[in-house]
């Protein structure tokens, strides 16, 4: 079986991501200076490919870097809805824009909206999300979404470009929120989440997401799963999600993998 972790921050455990930034300073906390161990512990758990996710200018450019030089990792650009604030400015964007003729960018994102903490103002957050479906709209990429709190003010800006594709990352929500995401075409990615929630909506959400519109992930170095919280999270860790997820829909592994795999490809041209 061949698995594919659709979303892990694994380029901010290289060297170069230098500075005051919390993902990096998760992976050096766990001794992780280098992603290529990373990788190969995946490969040698099934984990074949793996897209890296940007959340800012530098760290989309260092998700760019590591998939240039390394055959089993595509990268997505994108600037998070908490980065807002700090890429409103026109060469920041012209800068981001230029990075899509990059090889290996399959994708834009995690973009979104987030109204859980807010770091950044919604009118920003809406501006950015606006240039970044403009964009994927203008190279037909797919999009990475971020919603949390949002799903109100997100879909009317979706709505409002047409021929989009893409996940919202995380999913967590209800069904509620999945019919939305379905009606749309969308897919839905779940990791560890699935595996400590305490919440039956969300469990019931995972149930009910069609096998053709499920994507696996890892958001690593975060939401590692049971029972290995307390660790931090690796794209490895996207097996036991898998195995998780399959006892809980009551589907076959080797079903739900190769689904999952198949649908990874399609939506980023994987391969």
């Amino acid at each position: 079986m061949e698995f594919t972790d659709t979303h892990c921050h694994i380029h901010e455990a290289s060297a170069e991501a230098i500075g005051d930034d919390f993902v990096r300073d998760k992976w050096v906390t766990a001794g992780i200076t280098d992603p290529k161990p990373v990788i190969e512990e995946a490969v040698q758990n099934g984990v074949t490919r793996l897209l890296c996710v940007g959340c800012t200018l530098k760290d989309s450019r260092l998700a760019v870097d590591l998939a240039s030089k390394d055959p089993r990792c595509w990268a997505s650009i994108g600037i998070h809805p908490h980065e807002a604030k700090d890429h409103t400015d026109k060469a920041s964007q012209d800068a981001f824009a230029k990075l899509i003729t990059r090889p290996k960018v399959v994708a834009i994102g995690e973009c979104g909206l987030d109204y859980y903490y807010n770091h950044s103002s919604k009118t920003d957050q809406l501006a950015l999300l606006r240039f970044q479906l403009q964009l994927a709209q203008e190279h037909n990429l797919p999009l990475i979404f971020h919603i949390r709190e949002a799903f109100d003010d997100f879909w009317p800006v979706y709505d409002e470009f047409k021929g989009l594709r893409g996940v919202v990352h995380s999913f967590s929500a209800t069904t509620a929120e999945l019919d939305q995401i379905l009606s749309r075409g969308l897919y839905a990615g779940l990791n560890g989440i699935m595996t400590f929630t305490k919440n039956s909506e969300q469990l019931l959400a995972a149930k009910a997401i069609p096998l053709q519109n499920l994507l696996l992930e890892t958001d690593a170095p975060f939401l590692t799963p049971a029972p290995y919280r307390g660790t931090i999270c690796k794209p490895k860790h996207v097996v036991r999600t898998a195995e998780f997820l399959a006892g809980l829909r009551e589907e076959s592994l080797a079903a739900l993998v190769r689904a999952t795999t198949q649908n990874a490809c399609n939506l980023f041209g994987l391969k």
